[in-house]
């Protein structure tokens, strides 16, 4: 009837699943997101919770909306549930090191070569000549010398807690080791040497051999300009890529093809389907008895799960495989194998077993090209199948170009703010650098590598290494090229976690919602990028070490007060504030014999000593000062200015500050969102 509201159609029901990942992943960031520790008893008195919602779901099922609504808030709750059971499941046991060194023994699971000496992950078997208290793994700085992973070893180490992150709201190295199950770091203070203890694990310790082995025989025979991205590819080592390739490609928007995840897993596992279906469809009896597509998957999925444990079964390699094994075994299942609820078993597949990767930048990124991909190619299709016209030669290589033309524009589009969110730099070329490169990536690199590894086992990998290398010497120069170019690689501003989470949600509407919950999600993403764009840059950063990095008296650029103390961490800090890793100038201090003195813009001054006897002048005629000692109670009650201490810089983190007409404002820690969490302190059992 003309003139009647128009109403929004009532949930469907069938469309459920498709939004039990985001409820499931919106549970789990509740339980990582606040930076106390949520109380043991929670998670199970959510776990109850849930239980009940799903039976009162089982209930209301005729009422579409209120089946909704428990259902979803059932699994939300199991994803709290989970996640701190993961937490806890992952604890390592209570070890107290100081600062002395400890006896280890063990068996190298990998060579991570970064900075001038290799870091070496450990799985331990004895510890300070004790079997029981033994952490999973640690890793330490040491020269591996003759030593390769499986061997094993025993050393002498100084080791402590992994650190928490650089600055507020960075990485968190604690974090991510807690999951690891890393229990310490540190650097060995004695040569290795090889271990008379009975390691056990004797699969993985021959796998790590066998893999480790096998990315040596790549570089070795695929060359020494390509070698180590090709064992990158094939293996999932990454310790012989060049530093500059390795930036290159990043700053390119290349980066992607290092780590084995999505595009490695569909390119190989789809390689080997296509072969085998054509295999088989050339051998008429099978091809009429049988369909060919059911063996071709399953030979594909065997492929897929011999290169996931071969390449190291990293967390974006076991994403890519779900995502892979769902859809393979769709397709032997006669189901539709590329759609939103293939996906979405991935998802909760993943969050199931590593509730954590919810917060983490792999999983965002990943999940978000897929989800965006099928839901442009499902458009697409409704297209092509709307013109009804089949096209000629031109035609079609028209559609492949096309194709793969908004392909990289997708996927592009829709990890691009995942990216800078949390990495603070984005690609300018990178839509031209991947159509000129993954073409040749696809259907030239990939191919020979996967037949590489097809031929390993008769010692015949040599010929398609060689090939392999020809297609990544191209593909390496279109990445050169690209990122040499002016403005290839826009540093911005890092994001809050709020934004994160809010476009997060919108995205997650705008590729699996309908009607107004679309249009809302697309309102949600725009919001979120308008409360980014108006977030402003610090003015003012202190690491743990003490050394500040500000503008200084109208200069109009960030410098530092020590070039070499904490360079890592200034270098945190200026990505963060959207400034991207550049080396600072020396900030123009004046300095005598107690201390340096300084002013930055907005008029704020600030004092550095090391002199407890200036301590009380510069307390009262600066603003800040930064005292490289510990300072007793007394002094800091009567400090005119905010003191910043050894005791406080340790407890805090880094810090960052804004400055409004010669004051401090808003000031934030590296410790305001972790300060109690159970990755930051020992367990208390």
């Amino acid at each position: 009837m003309l003139g009647a509201p128009i109403r929004p159609a009532p949930p469907d029901p069938s469309r459920l699943i498709l939004w039990a990942p985001v409820a499931l992943g919106v549970g789990a960031a509740l339980y990582f997101v606040p930076p106390f520790e949520p109380a043991p008893a929670a998670g199970y008195t959510l776990l109850c919770a849930g239980a009940a919602l799903a039976v009162l779901a089982l209930a209301v099922r005729a009422r579409a909306v209120g089946l909704y609504a428990c259902a979803l808030a059932a699994v939300l709750c199991l994803g709290f549930f989970l996640a701190q059971h993961r937490t806890y499941s992952a604890a390592p046991p209570i070890i107290d090191t100081g600062d002395r060194a400890v006896s280890l023994h063990g068996w190298i699971e990998a060579v991570e070569r970064s900075g001038p000496r290799p870091r070496l992950r450990l799985r331990v078997v004895a510890f300070n000549n004790d079997l029981a208290a033994v952490p999973k793994r640690i890793r330490v700085r040491a020269a591996a010398g003759a030593f390769t992973p499986g061997d094993a070893v025993s050393l002498r180490a100084v080791l402590s807690r992994p650190p928490g992150p650089a600055a507020p709201g960075g990485y968190d190295p604690a974090r991510a080791a807690w999951f690891d199950q890393i229990a310490l770091t540190g650097f060995a203070v004695t040569p290795l040497t090889a271990s008379d203890q009975p390691m056990g694990a004797g699969l993985e310790r021959g796998l790590a051999k066998l893999r480790w082995r096998l990315a040596e025989r790549i570089r070795a025979q695929a060359g020494p300009r390509t070698g180590g991205v090709a064992a990158a590819l094939l293996t999932g080592d990454r310790s012989g890529v060049d530093e500059a390739d390795a930036e290159a490609l990043r700053v390119s928007g290349l980066g992607h093809i290092l780590a084995i995840s999505g595009l490695h897993m569909a390119l190989f596992a789809g390689g080997v389907y296509f072969a085998v279906r054509y295999a088989l469809d050339a051998i008429e009896p099978v091809a009429r008895a049988h369909d060919p597509r059911r063996p071709a998957a399953a030979v594909a999925l065997l492929a897929a799960t011999a290169y996931l444990i071969l390449s190291g079964a990293a967390i974006p390699t076991q994403r890519a495989w779900v995502m892979a094994a769902v859809v393979l075994i769709g397709v032997m299942l006669d189901r539709r194998a590329l759609s939103l609820r293939a996906l979405a078993i991935a998802a909760l597949t993943v969050l199931v077993l590593k509730p954590e990767s919810v917060v983490e930048p792999g999983f965002q990124m990943s999940f978000a090209a897929v989800a965006a991909l099928i839901a442009v190619y499902e458009a697409w299709g409704r297209i092509r199948i709307s013109n009804g016209s089949r096209p000629g030669l031109a035609g079609r290589a028209f559609h492949a170009f096309a194709g793969l033309s908004t392909t990289s524009l997708v996927a592009g589009a829709a990890t691009g703010a995942f990216a800078g969110f949390h990495f603070q730099r984005m690609a300018a070329y990178g839509l031209f650098a991947n159509l000129a490169a993954m073409p040749i990536f696809t259907f030239w690199v990939m191919p020979a590598g996967i037949i590489a590894l097809a031929l390993a086992p008769l010692g015949l990998e040599s010929l398609p290494l060689q090939v392999m290398d020809l297609g990544l010497r191209l593909v390496l120069g279109i990445a050169h090229f690209t990122s040499e170019r002016d403005g290839a690689g826009v540093s911005i501003l890092a994001a809050d976690g709020l934004v994160i989470a809010l476009y997060g949600a919108g995205f997650a509407a705008l590729t699996i919602g309908l009607g107004l919950i679309r249009l809302g999600g697309a309102v949600a993403c725009i919001a979120a990028l308008g409360v980014w764009a108006l977030q402003s840059t610090p003015d003012l950063m202190v690491t743990e070490d003490g050394v500040v990095i500000a503008r200084f008296e109208q200069s109009g650029v960030f410098q530092t007060t020590s070039a070499r103390r904490s360079r890592f961490d200034a270098g945190v800090f200026m990505q963060r504030a959207g400034q991207g890793r550049s080396a600072l100038p020396p900030a123009p201090l004046r300095c005598d014999g107690a201390g340096c003195v300084g002013e930055i813009d907005g008029g704020l001054s600030i004092a550095i000593t090391t002199s407890p006897e200036a301590l009380a002048e510069d307390c009262a005629r600066v603003d800040l000062v930064i005292f490289d000692g510990e300072a007793s109670p007394w002094r800091r009650r009567r400090c005119r200015a905010l003191l910043l201490d050894d005791d406080f810089r340790a407890s805090e983190g880094g810090l960052q500050f804004e400055v409004r007409e010669g004051a401090l404002r808003a000031m934030r820690s590296s410790n305001d969102v972790r300060r109690s969490r159970i990755w930051t302190r020992p367990l208390d059992r």
